[in-house]
Formats: C-alpha cells, structure tokens, sequence
C-alpha cells in the first residue's frame, strides 16, 4: 500500500466542515427584554383586577382586623366618664369568645357548621341525580331542566319569603303533614325549615355544574363498559363519578363557601336573635347593629379565618389529582423498567 505524503501547507479539514477552517462558534441571545416586556405587559393586564381586590376584599379584611382590636363606647371603668372613642383593648374581643360572654358565639358557630354540612351534603346527593336526569335523552328534556334550574335563579330574599309563607301555621306544609308546627319559632324544627329552603334554593346550582362535567364524558366509554358487561351502578361508580370528580368538588367548594356566609335565608325565614338559626353572619350583623362594632369585627374575623381554612382545605383536595397523576407516571415509568428486552425490541419495532 502506497504511502501519501500530505504537505504542510494543507489546512487539515475537520469532520463536519466544509474547509479546513473551524467553526465559528454562535452566540445565543437572550431575550431578556422580551421577557421583561411579557412581564410588564402582564403586570399592567393583572393591575385592575388587583386593585378591584384590594379595594373590595384587602381594604375591608383589613379595616376590620383593626377595629376588632377596640371595644365598644361606654362607661370607663378607670376614669369613672363615659368614653367619647371607642377604647384600645387589644385582643379582648378574641378572648371573650372563649369567656362567659362566648356562649352565643358557639352557638352561631356550631349552627353554622350544622346547616353547612348537612345542607351540602344533601345538595350534593339531590344535584348529582338531577344533573344524572338533565343528562338523559328523552322527549321534554329541555322543560325537565328549565323547571330543576327555576329554584336557583329566585333570588334568595324571594326564595325566604315564599318558603315563609309554606312553613305559615295555616301554610301548605301544617295542611300536608296535618300537624300544627310553628316552623319559624325557636326549636329544631326551625332548622329544618332552613335546611329545606336552602336545599331547593342551591341543589340545582350543583346540578347544573355536574351536569357540565357529564356533557365531556365520551359516550365510548359507556359502550365499552357496557359489552364488558357493567351495569348502571357499576358504570356510575367507576366511570361518572370519578370523571366528574373536579366538576362535583367544585360545586361543594363553592356551595361550603357559600353556606358558611348564611345571612339572608334564615334572616328571613325565621328571624333574627333567634338561637335555633342564628349563624355567624347575623351575629356579626346584631353586634353591628347594636354599635358594637369591636365584637362585630372579631366575629367577621373568625369567620373569614374559618371560611379560608376550608378554602384551603379544598385545594389541597382538589390538587391530590396531581399528585395521582405524577404517582400514576411513577409508576408506569417503573413498569416500564420491568420489561424484558426483547418485549422493548418488540415495542421498538
């Protein structure tokens, strides 16, 4: 094999290239100021909505933190005078809850945890079988659902004055039971008057968000769960339920939201200063109207404090699924790694 002698003059040619020369390195730009204006642009679109925020909700939750902190105008118990401008008294406000004074506080409190479970609850159960009836195909569908979605669009001072007028001594629901019930006096059976008025009211607004979540479901999956021999409760526990999950989770963050801020309805129905019903909001609202603004601004203090606790309760619920998701990946990463090569060969081709 003959030997070849390359000069020393000749640029030695890298793979890749097309003479001997080297490639010049490119320089990557940043887009630093095109980042910096998306964020601008961002901050200026998300500017209004902030300082609606701030005015309507900050401002407020603000103002009434501090005004929790004064106690009502009286008679100074120091000075012997009665006192012009509400005292400093620092957290006794907070304090007297869990005092003498704190029985009628744990009274709304528990009324108003009672009827924004069990009123939850049974909206529910009565939306998921009206959106499960919305969803059907048959002939007057369209009135079936105008007439379940009439409930939710009465105002609810409207909703507590027809439900009033039914719960009457001489009312449609005495006539029906043919008993004598002062439904709007103080006992439980005023609860249940609440509970049933505020279960009409609101079930369809859970129906009609649950029925939203039924619509996206394919139809496939019914059918194939139906030749694999499923029947319609096998098909609503494994396939309608956990599908309308985040829509259904929703509607309970929205509705226990909601019930926890009870005013109107029992205000209404019922009346106010009536312990059977009497929630956080209207015993906020009496200490106010009373001008005892300190108690009535601790009182609405708690009550956001409770209100944001469940809210954050409820994300968290609502963000498991991703956490599944990202397990789910786990694991079928991890299954992937158990397959024996030639099944990966197979898979390959």
């Amino acid at each position: 094999m003959a030997e070849t002698t390359i000069p020393p003059d000749t640029p030695v040619r890298e793979p890749g290239t097309a003479s001997g020369r080297r490639p010049t390195p490119v320089r990557l730009r940043h887009r630093t100021g095109s980042t910096a204006g998306s964020g601008r642009m961002a901050g200026l679109l998300v500017s209004p909505t902030l300082l609606v925020l701030t005015i309507v909700v900050l401002y407020p939750t603000l103002m009434a933190l501090r005004q929790s902190l004064y106690g009502p105008k009286g008679l100074d118990a120091k000075t012997g005078f009665i006192s012009t401008s509400e005292p400093f008294v620092g957290l006794r406000n907070y304090a007297d809850v869990f005092g003498a004074a704190g029985e009628r506080f744990w009274n709304a409190f528990w009324n108003t945890t009672f009827f924004t479970v069990v009123t939850v609850g049974l909206e529910t159960v009565i939306g998921v079988a009206m959106a499960l009836i919305m969803h059907k195909a048959f002939r007057g569908r369209a009135l079936v659902r105008a007439g379940i979605l009439v409930p939710w669009a009465v105002p609810t001072a409207i909703s507590g004055l027809l439900w009033r007028w039914i719960f009457n001594s001489n009312g449609i629901a005495n006539a029906v039971l043919g008993h004598q019930i002062l439904w709007t006096t103080e006992g439980f059976h005023a609860k249940i008057a609440v509970i049933v008025a505020e279960v009409w009211k609101t079930a369809p607004f859970i129906g009609l968000l649950v029925l939203a979540g039924l619509q996206v479901i394919p139809k496939e999956v019914y059918e194939a769960a139906r030749i694999d021999g499923a029947g319609a409760l096998r098909q609503f526990w494994h396939i309608t339920l956990p599908l309308v999950k985040p829509a259904l989770l929703v509607a309970v963050l929205f509705r226990c939201l909601d019930a926890l801020r009870m005013f109107d309805l029992p205000y209404i129905l019922v009346g106010a200063q009536k312990n059977s019903v009497e929630t956080l909001s209207m015993l906020a609202q009496n200490e106010a109207s009373n001008v005892r603004f300190g108690p009535a601004s601790a009182y609405a203090v708690i009550l956001f404090l409770y209100v944001l606790l469940i809210a954050l309760a409820f994300v968290r619920l609502l963000g498991a699924d991703l956490v599944g998701d990202r397990d789910g990946r786990k694991a079928c990463t991890s299954r992937r790694r158990w397959i024996p090569a030639p099944r990966r060969a197979e898979a390959a081709a």
